[in-house]
């Protein structure tokens, strides 16, 4: 099996390419390639490909659904969705003698760990390629390209429990790592090895690495870079130990139980690691599935149908939930491999899923209406051509960011009116954007390493007194980038928009002084360009002259319609 994320350049839903015959094999029954072809859709995904005559057959799933990243959660959701084996799926977990000790020196580098066992494994061709394209997607989606989630999957035979995972210096450990062609320190492999120099961003800024050692001192794996030759899967072995190490302790649990109930599909027993930490100890995995609550008319109301409690729990045992009916609605028991599921909705689409998307049929809207393009995005449509040929290359970057950036490494005070988010997911995005250039200038950082010149703009939004404002920015960085070149673009944008425009000095401490300018109408103040100050360059960890710009759009549209 083989998962890809691209489609002609562009990311999009993961393309998931298996074996037919496999599948059959994991189903314990045999289906037509008909029946995928008219099922499958109707669980979520999108024929890719499933030629008769061929063994190869291809899907895209949505993203929401980790666990049909494989083979063998395919099987399992068909198995239900097709009436073999409905409701909850139930996966034993007996005790094992591994333990793990988790030393206090990870809490400031990668603090959450676990992990699994799973026995008697036939392990064959197949099975190794679908746990590594499993593990592989997982880290892509889940795990967001390992900086949250990395997994490691281990052939035990040949290490000592207990193990233990702990933080080391860089050069404190040597040992032979996958792929590897000698004995490297962590510091070597982040520099020299391919994984290392790939992954080396989600340690940047730690003085120690994690590391999973056996009793005797033999590496398991240097998480979330590489795992070690000791502990390579081949197909004599039988017992795999699963770890999977991240910065978000229900993302890590889920991960195990995806790649543990994936394993148990193919015949594997799973079993229990003692995780003990602070003095205290904890059983992993944890495959006990969470109750929640469903109300009938809630479901009814949001998915436009009319269905009873018997109608609802058949619609969620086909999709694989242990579902009862009681006085005050439905108890829905969900599996542990479902780490999807955080709101009644997500039941409630599971239920439509269930009750199946052909028998909701087709209507007419009420109400004949006719769009008109909205003025914002038909004068972008029409600033883009003039920017690309001027030599600058569009970038899309991410809404949220942070006050160091917007504000601390650019010299400007802090904005009393930026929207700040509740609960973040990281300490880089804990705020909505007040303006592009801090994005773009991230973007730069990120590139470093790409030739020079680079010269990238962005129209996107920004949220200054409350509300949504259009900016267009953009950015140049080389050897010679400057303020002169910039006035020029500037000069030639304004041209090719048909606005007489002025252009006076400003003083900016994102700007070298006496190297800015801000661009006026006659309406008012359509932006700002110049040379960015040393400082501000430096605290991006740029090394090059850059020269930029940002502009209201939406004041250039009013400018434009007022002459």
């Amino acid at each position: 099996m083989r998962i890809d994320f691209s489609r002609n350049g562009r990311l999009t839903m993961p393309v998931i390419n298996f074996s037919y015959s496999d599948l059959c094999r994991l189903l314990g029954m045999q289906v037509s390639r008909q029946t995928l072809r008219e099922k499958l859709p109707m669980m979520g995904a999108d024929l890719n490909s499933v030629d008769e005559g061929s063994d190869d057959v291809s899907f895209e799933f949505f993203p929401d659904r980790p666990d049909l990243y494989s083979v063998e959660g395919i099987a399992r959701a068909l198995r239900a969705f097709l009436g073999k084996e409905i409701g909850l799926k139930s996966y034993p977990v007996t005790r094992s003698d591994l333990s793990v000790l988790v030393d206090p020196s990870v809490d400031d580098v990668r603090p959450f760990i676990w992990t699994a066992v799973v026995e008697g494994n036939r392990i064959d061709d197949a099975l190794i390629r679908s746990m590594m394209d499993l593990q592989e997607k997982l880290h892509i989606t889940l795990g967001r390209n390992r900086k949250k989630v990395a997994i490691g999957l281990h052939d035990i035979k040949e290490v000592k429990p207990p193990f233990t995972y702990k933080a080391v210096r860089p050069d404190e450990i040597t040992f032979m790592p996958l792929q590897g062609s000698r004995e490297m320190n962590l510091k070597e492999i982040l520099e020299e090895h391919e994984k290392g120099k790939a992954y080396a961003f989600v340690l940047d800024g730690k003085d120690k690495y994690p590391i999973i050692l056996d009793r005797d001192g033999k590496v398991l794996s240097f998480p979330p870079i590489i795992n070690g030759i000791t502990t390579a899967v081949t197909e004599n072995t039988r017992d795999i130990f699963v770890d999977c190490t991240g910065t978000d302790a229900n993302a890590v649990m889920a991960a195990v139980n995806i790649i543990a109930t994936a394993l148990a599909e193919r015949g594997g027993n799973i079993k229990s690691v003692s995780m003990q930490q602070g003095g205290s100890s904890a059983s992993a995995p944890n495959l006990e599935p969470r109750m929640m609550n469903l109300e009938i008319d809630y479901v009814n109301h949001l998915i436009g149908i009319d269905l009873d409690a018997k109608g609802m729990v058949d619609c969620l045992r086909r999709m694989g939930y242990g579902a009862t009916s009681g006085d005050d609605g439905l108890q829905i028991l969900i599996p542990a491999y479902r780490a999807d599921i955080i709101h009644p909705a997500d039941l409630a689409e599971d239920v439509a899923i269930g009750y199946g998307f052909d028998k909701f049929g087709a209507e007419l809207p009420r109400k004949a209406t006719f769009g008109i393009e909205d003025p914002t995005i038909g004068f972008s449509s029409r600033v883009r051509p003039i920017l690309t040929g001027l030599g600058y290359l569009e970038i899309v970057t991410l809404s949220l960011s942070n006050p160091r950036d917007q504000y601390e490494f650019m010299g400007q005070p802090v904005r009393d009116d930026a929207i700040r988010i509740m609960n973040p997911v990281s300490e880089d995005h804990v705020q909505i954007r007040t303006s592009l250039i801090p994005s773009i200038l991230t973007m730069l950082k990120k590139n470093k390493h790409r030739e020079l010149p680079q010269r990238v703009f962005e129209i996107g939004d920004t949220v200054r007194d409350h509300r949504n404002v259009t900016y267009l920015s953009g950015a140049s960085i080389h050897a010679k980038a400057s303020f002169t070149e910039c006035k020029s673009d500037i000069q030639s944008l304004m041209t090719a928009l048909d606005l007489m425009v002025t252009v006076e000095k400003l003083d900016n401490q994102a700007f070298a002084d006496g190297r800015c300018a801000s661009i006026k109408h006659d309406s008012g103040l359509l932006g700002v360009f110049g040379e960015l100050a040393p400082l501000t360059i430096e605290s991006f960890e740029l090394g090059y002259p850059i020269a930029a710009f940002e502009f209201d759009l939406e004041s250039i549209i009013r400018a434009r319609e007022s002459q």
